[in-house]
């Protein structure tokens, strides 16, 4: 199956060459790679240059945007940026992040899932993060059936159907609930442990504190079910503060009658599939 892979960049010096090795070492390599040099002031741009010097799949688009870190907004900004330069033959699309290491069988795998099942429409492994004492440890702060934003493969069809990445805090929540509202399932495998270098959201803005709570907002949550998920959050991360953060962003995005990622009728499905998830949880 032929693949494509956008990496948006922005600082990544310390990560991007264990990234873009993982990727030279892949067992099935992918048709081309767009890395997405977004406004970095270190040395990624020389060391981009480095590996496309290497291989002719490597291709390297630079672009300004904001210098803040923001989740979601700058990441997809910069993807859809390199995603221009792309045409539609590929069998999956993959959107990766420049600090992490996949094993040499990762797009294997993930090619042979798409392969064996059209049904399914997102697919991804599961991240790892090196501890205090050398341990590579698992690091899924949600569901075992969610794809993390840093490496997610999506098949053609479902890319398509779900109009891409929403240039927003949220993005890889809201492309999950419209690959099931689009009837494609979401798929994980334990098999596939890829190293995670630096700690989730490590580089992120104060600002984005609030930004969790307008994602809620803008994905049709409602206030019930808001409340809920902030709360399930701030128990997973131990921060009572992020269940006041949430609802904050929430209420402000609500007074400012801030735009929605999704339509009436989607927003409908998403309630009901998030009610279906907590009644099967508390039952």
């Amino acid at each position: 199956m032929d693949y494509y892979i956008v990496i948006p960049a922005h600082n990544e010096e310390q990560y991007i060459s264990n990234t873009l090795n993982s990727i030279l070492e892949q067992s099935l390599l992918p048709k081309r790679v767009i890395i997405v040099n977004d406004n970095s002031t270190d040395s990624t741009e020389k060391i981009i240059d480095k590996y496309i010097a290497k291989s002719d799949f490597f291709k390297k688009l630079n672009t300004t945007s904001s210098t803040e870190h923001m989740p979601g907004s700058k990441v997809i900004n910069a993807f859809n940026k390199g995603l221009k330069l792309l045409d539609d033959s590929y069998d999956f699309i993959v959107k990766l992040d420049a600090d992490i290491i996949l094993p040499a069988k990762y797009f294997e795998t993930i090619a042979a899932i798409f392969k064996n099942n059209q049904k399914i429409g997102v697919a991804g492994g599961f991240a790892y993060e090196e501890s205090n004492t050398g341990e590579w440890l698992l690091n899924h702060p949600m569901n075992k059936d969610h794809v993390r934003g840093a490496f997610k493969a999506y098949s053609k069809n479902c890319f398509k159907a779900i109009g891409g990445l929403k240039n927003a805090m949220g993005w890889d929540t809201v492309d999950e609930l419209l690959a099931q509202y689009h009837g494609f399932e979401i798929y994980t495998t334990e098999q596939l442990h890829v190293k995670h270098l630096r700690p989730t959201g490590g580089a992120y803005n104060k600002k984005a504190k609030l930004l969790q709570g307008k994602a809620m907002y803008t994905m049709r949550y409602g206030s019930l079910i808001t409340i809920i998920a902030s709360l399930k959050m701030a128990l997973k991360q131990k921060k009572i503060a992020t269940f006041f953060h949430n609802l904050e962003g929430y209420k402000n995005a609500k007074k400012e009658n801030t735009t929605h990622l999704v339509s009436i009728e989607e927003g409908k499905f998403i309630r009901s599939l998030r009610w279906k998830n907590i009644k099967q949880k508390l039952f």
